[in-house]
């Protein structure tokens, strides 16, 4: 797997990570959605530069000019809900992708500390061919990941595969990259350290689905 950890050079982008981050600013749940969809922004153009591109003719009104245009036919993927703002985000820089989505929850077992994935709806066109790109803010054991990556293996098999994520712990980040092909892309904007008892990455940010969304009652 290739990863970019667009966070080893400093950018505007390090404004936005520290902003989902402050538990006094992420109070605000407009901001902590219109940050992490700016999160998505950033991340989307800087994937883009990875994309084929072709020459087009572009008629202006005084000339004609030659532009480099991307081709790829794109298909992004969001894990419902809290990858909803990082999609909005994706989508505004590619506004002409086909769009899927689907739910992935943790369902916590007898023993709080112990879960299982459970995908329950999933909506998705054909993906075969086509440059796939799924978003799930947090990387935290990167299971949601794999199941939902498993789970869209039916719609067929995509030209080129691109995760893109806010935050994940180190953890996650290797065991998606053990478990994804070799080719696959991870475009990231901050890898933190460590996942505590619970799963859930340190120092992170908290659940993001509640940040941006307000709490769910647990299942």
């Amino acid at each position: 797997m290739h990863i970019h950890n667009i966070n080893e050079q400093n950018s505007i982008l390090n404004t936005f990570i520290s902003e989902i981050r402050d538990v006094d600013i992420q109070k605000d749940s407009m901001r902590f959605r219109r940050n992490i969809e700016r999160i998505g922004e950033v991340l989307g153009y800087e994937m883009s530069k990875s994309f084929n591109y072709q020459t087009k003719k572009i008629e202006t009104p005084l000339a004609e000019i030659e532009l480099e245009t991307y081709e790829n036919d794109i298909v992004l993927c969001s894990i419902l809900r809290a990858g909803v703002p990082l999609h909005n985000g994706l989508l505004n820089y590619f506004d002409k992708a086909e769009n899927a989505f689907i739910s992935a929850y943790r369902h916590h077992l007898e023993n709080p500390e112990t879960f299982e994935i459970i995908v329950e709806y999933l909506a998705c066109p054909s993906l075969e061919g086509k440059t796939l790109v799924l978003a799930d803010p947090m990387i935290a054991t990167g299971q949601s990941l794999l199941a939902t990556f498993e789970a869209l293996k039916p719609f067929g098999t995509p030209k080129e595969i691109h995760l893109v994520a806010v935050i994940g712990a180190q953890e996650g980040v290797d065991f998606v990259k053990e478990q994804f092909p070799e080719n696959t892309h991870l475009w990231i904007a901050a890898i933190d350290k460590n996942l505590n008892s619970k799963g859930y990455i340190v120092p992170g940010l908290g659940d993001a689905g509640d940040l941006a969304f307000g709490s769910k009652l647990q299942q």
